[in-house]
């Protein structure tokens, strides 16, 4: 069980590696991002050895808010992104889908993938699920060639239960449709409001338990990653509840596993 440092902002990710050791998190997934630390290889070993919490998943700087991290071609933030996880021997970095303003990255972004998984073997670069944007009574796809992975094809796929809510989608059936590709997941929750929430699992309305209990019959050798918003929190100790509430919903619920009709 992984936290995600994004699932402590507005702290920062030095913050994520000292509640997740506090917590018993077994690892750290490091979103990078602005914070110079998320983009050092040094210091998130220094952070790692000095807590005992290992780095075993890198997510490449995808937001909007990242697209100049590194550098604004958004191959060299995935490599870059490859590199450090390489470095610090996390075997998961996660990305999402190009934007549709991205032309030539989107145009070739299936090979171009392929070809970066040949030069970084011991990588699964999970392709993550997204969701249409709602604004204005409107809807429109910001993605190439659409928010749902599984609809053009990827060796290893991220399963983010928050935007399954967003899209309206059953996320077990994306699960079944990822298949042996599924190499992590993001647990947070949603109501299905259209929006991206990332709430503490069981506070909203997907089958988080259910996928969770459907991990063990599905052959899952990947990580679980808390990724919660805890930004409204009014104070750090109600971040640390959350986070405790968190961790104890999902290891519940993987040690009751069921199985999976094949």
């Amino acid at each position: 069980m992984l936290l995600s440092s994004s699932s402590v902002f507005p702290e920062r990710t030095a913050a994520a590696f000292q509640l997740a050791a506090t917590h018993g998190y077994d690892g750290l997934e490091v979103m990078v991002w602005t914070d110079a630390v998320s983009q050092d290889a040094g210091a998130l070993r220094g952070l790692s050895d000095h807590y005992g919490v290992p780095v075993l998943s890198v997510h490449a700087p995808c937001l909007l808010v990242t697209q100049r991290v590194w550098s604004p071609d958004p191959w060299e933030r995935l490599r870059r992104a490859a590199v450090l996880a390489e470095t610090l021997e996390a075997p998961t970095v996660v990305v999402h889908p190009p934007f549709t303003w991205q032309r030539e990255y989107a145009r070739g972004f299936a090979e171009g993938l392929d070809r970066v998984a040949g030069e970084f073997g011991g990588l699964r670069f999970a392709v993550e699920n997204m969701y249409p944007v709602r604004m204005a009574g409107r809807q429109f796809v910001p993605y190439v060639p659409g928010w749902d992975p599984t609809e053009a094809g990827y060796a290893s796929y991220t399963l983010d239960l928050s935007h399954c809510a967003a899209s309206h989608s059953d996320a077990l059936a994306m699960a079944d449709r990822m298949g042996d590709g599924l190499a992590h997941v993001h647990l947070g929750d949603g109501t299905g409001e259209g929006r991206d929430e990332h709430l503490v699992p069981g506070r909203g309305n997907q089958p988080c338990a259910e996928l969770l209990r459907s991990l063990a019959g599905r052959g899952f050798t990947g990580s679980v990653a808390v990724e919660v918003t805890t930004r409204g929190a009014k104070s750090r100790q109600v971040r640390e509840a959350d986070l405790r509430e968190a961790l104890a919903f999902a290891r519940q619920h993987l040690s009751t596993p069921s199985p999976v009709d094949a």
